[in-house]
């Protein structure tokens, strides 16, 4: 996703106006609901007057295209700065600049870490050109317009306050340092050389819009790449955190001979790359010879895991690398290098399955090794008898002397890379408050569906695709199929659905069965592992009563073990057996929710709750506040801080050809940057670009724009065109062309594309023939806030 983007001339009339922190801000506004931090807004003030001084020059074709805060599909990593255009050979290429404002830094033992002081002290990430190299893999790995146009990507870092010295360009980072060069405070012209050779003439088709709209490749499978894994191949590059945690891990498991226990307490939410980075140590501590187990309490990703390997290894072997948590119980103390310890929160008191052996999972781990690690999400504790909080780990870890490290895994690499969808899923669940009341479609593919089998149909068709999409539901029903296979179980009457629960067939290997998709799975089934859409069915256990989300521990079905034995409890604390009934069951339904890397679809079996979460998709129909207009104002605060308002006819006539038209009054406007005379206001009408602008919307244009207008909202101006919003010749949309060449070099609008934001809404196609009968009247500024 583009935040920002503009061709290099209006990126350089930005900055000169002092104007491109601004629009950055409002960029982020229009595409992500928000503005950003002001720490954040002073970084870009700063860092863009530099890249300002290296690409100023006539070397570097205006034409070109510029990308801020560029969003890496499918994760919720930015790239600071982007320029694209093509090389001396025509050849399309990208440059990515990691831009950083540090002054000093310190050398790390790890490989591809730096230590550098942040505003809350020092803290350790990964090196300049690590970062800008593995995004730069990511994009080509996830890009399939860069790979079928054959974009090169050239990566590198720049430093523009920092000295040079023998830190960051120490030679221990020269593998990262020779795949993204990295240049600093006195380096501006080498920058400048870099991307001059790269970047010498503009493409006729916006290079960076193509690839934003280009084709995504699937999203790799964990458990599909761990084959070529084990093969010593590098399916995953590990970005940021996930390296700083892997590295972490890595010193601490090879430091074991000093005789001190380490545990590693790593927290982080569904999608941060727990489970990648587990199987990454994994395979490389085995791979330096250290006696290493990857260690799991659900059965479902080892079972995967095993199947995928057999016929590859043998059977001991994969045994061996891929235990469940019962396993340590008779361990002989300090037997393992390393234990890891994925979905930790899943451990138990008890092991054996009648829950009688042992003493405790998390105190028979840590006394089995010299080190272990922890992968936890206390919000995904979703069994009455898990016990494997951070806190408990915490505790166990002081009891046996071990020396405890924290970590967290931050970044989003599931749900569309949307932190603000999980954000949102916790407070409309009530789980905690966030400031994501609402969820724009632009974050995540979330719809909810009034009837199951409609839902169920849709995830068939995304099925098709590669296997990838499963329908789940709460444990509200019955395993009636267990002992009749003719029998259903999750029965719907008033829908007539009628499915039955998975552990029939596949078994823990559901998710990757091929006919999974025509039965329901179940946390059990799914936690741990990942899809790209998934269906979730939410029982009668979760309801919308008294502005409020409760839960009914007594709508579960009486075969479900997660919260067997609650009766009990209740009769010895009533308060906190309804406290933990209450937090299991919702955090099964947020499991559930965040298992789609592309999409979630829901059908709520209570009525309240579905309304419930549909309000919080887009704004409640609050009483809009009036936008105070002025009939009159002083001639010397005009363009200054009032801007006129127009209709739209009325706009498309003065600024479309010319005319002379009387304003409808003056509006004050704040937070949008300098106003100027060029500037004007109108009032959109409809849904066709929904969310960016909603229907009343007071909206600031900038007339006569220039650069290019690739991906912008404009307001345009058509004949023999309808546009439904505006009954007539007008649209506010998406502007997209492509452009050919004709014998004298020169390039034309092949077609014309005027998008809307609103999928329910249709584009409007101007092709050569009628390009005449067409114009673009403003680029769109930014909306007025009451």
């Amino acid at each position: 996703m583009i935040v920002y983007h503009a061709s290099k001339k209006g990126f350089i009339r930005d900055v000169f106006n002092g104007n491109i922190a601004d629009e950055i801000d409002h960029a982020f506004m229009a595409h992500l609901g928000r503005h950003t931090s002001p720490n954040e807004v002073r970084s870009w003030r700063n860092s863009m007057m530099y890249m300002y001084k290296v690409i100023d020059t006539p070397d570097i074709p205006d034409t070109s295209s510029i990308a801020i805060e560029y969003q890496i599909p499918l994760t919720s990593k930015r790239v600071d700065f982007i320029i694209s255009g093509l090389d001396e050979n025509q050849k399309g290429n990208i440059v990515i600049i990691e831009l950083k404002q540090w002054e000093q830094a310190k050398l790390s033992s790890k490989s591809g870490v730096v230590q550098t002081r942040f505003q809350h002290g020092e803290s350790e990430v990964t090196h300049p050109s690590y970062q800008a190299w593995s995004y730069a893999y990511m994009l080509t790995n996830y890009n399939e317009t860069i790979r079928e146009q054959q974009i090169e990507l050239s990566p590198c870092a720049f430093l523009h306050n920092y000295q040079s010295d023998n830190i960051i360009a120490n030679a221990c980072y020269q593998e990262y340092i020779e795949k993204a060069p990295v240049f600093f405070k006195s380096d501006a012209q080498k920058l400048q050389d870099f991307i001059k050779k790269r970047i010498k003439f503009g493409a006729k088709d916006d290079i960076i819009w193509l690839i934003d709209k280009g084709k995504l490749r699937p999203s790799k499978q964990l458990a599909d790449t761990l084959l070529s894994m084990l093969h010593g191949n590098q399916e995953f590059v590990l970005l940021d955190d996930q390296k700083i945690v892997y590295e972490t891990a890595l010193e601490l498991a090879r430091n074991t001979a000093s005789g001190k226990k380490h545990v590693l307490i790593v927290e982080g939410g569904p999608g941060t790359g727990k489970s990648v980075v587990a199987v990454n140590l994994l395979i490389q501590l085995t791979k330096e010879g250290l006696v290493a187990q990857y260690v799991s309490k659900n059965a479902a990703p080892r079972d995967v895991y095993t199947v995928k390997l057999s016929g590859s290894y043998q059977k001991s072997f994969i045994n061996n690398l891929f235990v469940g948590s019962g396993s340590f119980i008779d361990a002989p103390a300090n037997v393992f290098d390393a234990l890891i310890i994925d979905e930790a929160h899943r451990l138990n008191l008890k092991s054996g399955l009648y829950g009688n052996l042992g003493e405790n999972q998390i105190l028979e781990i840590i006394r089995a090794a010299k080190f272990s690690v922890f992968f936890v999400d206390d919000r995904q504790r979703v069994h009455i008898k898990d016990i494997g909080s951070k806190k408990a780990i915490e505790k166990v870890a002081e009891s046996c002397g071990a020396i405890a490290h924290y970590a967290k895994l931050s970044s989003q690499f599931r749900c569309n890379g949307s932190d603000g969808y999980l954000s949102w899923l916790d407070n409309t669940l009530q789980i905690k408050e966030t400031a994501n009341i609402h969820l724009s479609s632009e974050d995540y593919d979330f719809r909810i569906f009034s009837d199951p089998n409609e839902l169920l149909d849709t995830i068939k068709v995304k099925n098709k695709i590669n296997n990838r999409a499963r329908v789940v539901a709460g444990y509200c029903w019955d395993w009636n199929s267990k002992k009749d296979p003719d029998a259903f179980d999750i029965v719907i009457p008033e829908f007539n659905f009628k499915k039955r629960w998975n552990l029939s067939s596949d078994k823990n290997l559901w998710i990757i069965g091929n006919n999974s998709v025509n039965e329901i799975g179940c946390i059990h089934t799914c936690q741990g592992l990942e899809l790209d859409y998934i269906g979730v069915i939410v029982g009668k256990d979760m309801r919308y009563e008294n502005n409020k989300v409760s839960t009914d521990v007594t709508q579960r079905s009486k075969h479900d073990q997660s919260v067997k034995g609650f009766k009990s409890l209740l009769k010895e604390n009533k308060k906190q057996a309804l406290q933990d009934a209450d937090e299991i069951i919702k955090n099964t339904y947020r499991t559930l929710m965040t298992r789609g890397m592309k999409g979630c679809y829901v059908y709520f079996c209570d009525s309240a709750l579905s309304q419930h979460f549909m309000n919080q998709l887009q704004p409640l129909h609050e009483e809009r506040k009036e936008i105070r207009i002025e009939p009159e104002i002083n001639d010397d605060v005009k363009y200054i801080d009032f801007l006129p308002l127009y209709s739209i006819k009325a706009a498309c006539g003065y600024f479309g050809e010319g005319e002379i038209v009387d304003e409808l009054g003056w509006i004050r406007v704040e937070g949008i940057g300098k106003l100027n005379r060029n500037m004007y206001i109108v009032q959109a009408t409809g849904h066709s670009m929904e969310p960016i602008i909603n229907d009343g919307d007071y909206c600031v244009f900038r007339a006569n724009p220039a650069g290019s207008r690739q991906g912008k909202i404009v307001l345009a101006q058509h004949y023999n065109f309808y546009d439904a919003d505006y009954a007539g010749g007008y649209s506010i949309k998406i502007y997209h062309s492509k452009k050919k060449q004709d014998g004298s070099e020169n390039w034309t609008h092949e077609e014309i594309v005027l998008e809307p934001k609103n999928a329910n809404y249709n584009p409007i196609i101007i092709n050569e023939e009628n390009s005449e009968e067409f114009r673009i009247v403003g680029e769109f500024v930014g909306t007025i806030k009451p």
